[in-house]
């Protein structure tokens, strides 16, 4: 499987830049709700999750309610090394769960895309499909992978971060179509087709990006609406660059059929 996509990443001729926007902003008129209902089901995910942050906080206001003085609400820091190490232990559950709901939706997401691309009939599965059954490691391996090479990367004078945020936007599209690869594979994978069209790449995450923005003219909630905007272009690219099992209606069921079985 592995040696089939690489060998689709060497015959892979360059995307037209202007002609994935194009089909990126038609495909985006056909799933702008869907695009809002995917941010409110991952900010739905993530407030409990965030909210476990600020445990720490909890005793410094039920002290504050009880002397009303809400001048001081920090909480006490005075830890022992044990607890400090703890806490950090804590956060970094905490950054990896909301990392891996993300991610998940995300990968179901480009699972939409695909579905009203084809305007295929299959079921997706549900918002959180990647998270079940044997994905779950493999979406954490990866949330944690994806986190990783980002810190070090910033930690390298930033610079290097803007080489590796191309691929890294390539690792949740090619597991979402290629579950079944081991995490080294998705991650190998995802920098062979990101080094290959960097540029192309780097030029669409940010027009979407902009583009994704226009919703803050709309009163602002708008955003909601066009945010997930940037994922349709990384859509397309893989589609004309490592594609699918041939692009009708029919392959593309047959292709979701997997799921199902």
């Amino acid at each position: 499987m592995k040696q089939e996509l690489l060998q689709k990443i060497e015959t892979a001729k360059s995307p037209d830049f202007g002609n994935v926007l194009s089909k990126s902003i038609d495909l985006f008129k056909k799933i702008w709700m869907d695009s809002f209902l995917h941010l409110l089901v991952t900010f739905l995910a993530i407030i409990p999750v965030i909210l476990l942050a600020y445990l720490p906080f909890i005793p410094a206001f039920i002290s504050a309610s009880e002397s009303n003085d809400f001048s001081n609400l920090e909480p006490d820091f005075d830890f022992t090394f044990i607890t400090i190490i703890g806490l950090g232990i804590a956060y970094f559950i905490v950054i990896v769960a909301a990392q891996m709901i993300t991610f998940s939706i995300t990968a179901h997401f480009f699972k939409v895309c695909r579905i009203k691309d084809f305007d295929s009939n299959e079921d997706d599965g549900g918002y959180f499909f990647y998270l079940k059954g044997g994905n779950l490691k493999k979406v954490m391996l990866l949330s944690l992978a994806t986190f990783g090479i980002a810190i070090a990367a910033m930690l390298l004078c930033v610079i290097p971060l803007y080489y590796v945020m191309v691929p890294l936007q390539l690792i949740v599209v090619i597991f979402a179509f290629n579950e079944q690869l081991s995490v080294s594979d998705i991650i190998s994978l995802s920098f062979k087709l990101g080094n290959k069209f960097w540029l192309l790449l780097f030029g669409l995450i940010i027009v979407s990006g902009l583009i994704a923005q226009i919703g803050i003219f709309l009163c602002f909630i708008g955003v909601f609406f066009t945010a997930y905007f940037v994922h349709i272009p990384i859509y397309y690219f893989y589609k004309e660059t490592i594609g699918f099992n041939g692009d009708t209606e029919e392959s593309a069921d047959d292709f979701l059929t997997q799921y199902d079985n």
